[in-house]
């Protein structure tokens, strides 16, 4: 069955309020891949090649060439800030993270999986 709808179950506030935003063909450099406690594969840390903006970007996105990486697709690191009890509409995942749509005011954003109760 399809996944539809959401809902928190544990607030999330994002620690990047400048998410970076990119666009397909865009050049990056390409930093370290994450390594933390929680189950989140496949992120690079990358830094627009005028260094304004830095962040963590799908791996499945970048075509390597060397230290630089080209997107492949528009991508942005942007995180909803959300508190438990918030409805979402699901709209795809990646990585760890799901792309959502909060209902109360239609904000998009990424929030991470575990945040997260799948209503089906």
């Amino acid at each position: 069955m399809t996944r539809k709808n959401d809902v928190v179950i544990k607030n999330h506030r994002t620690k990047y309020p400048n998410p970076i935003t990119l666009v397909e063909g865009q050049r990056v450099r390409m930093g370290e891949l994450y390594d933390g406690p929680e189950n989140w594969h496949n992120w690079r840390y990358c830094y627009t090649v005028d260094e304004q903006l830095q962040g963590w970007v799908p791996e499945q996105i970048i075509e390597k060439d060397g230290e630089i990486g080209i997107l492949t697709a528009a991508y942005t690191a942007k995180e909803l800030n959300v508190d438990a009890g918030d409805r979402v509409i699901f709209l795809h995942e990646l990585n760890g993270w799901s792309w959502c749509e909060l209902e109360s005011t239609g904000e998009c954003g990424w929030i991470p999986n575990e945040c997260l109760s799948t209503e089906q």
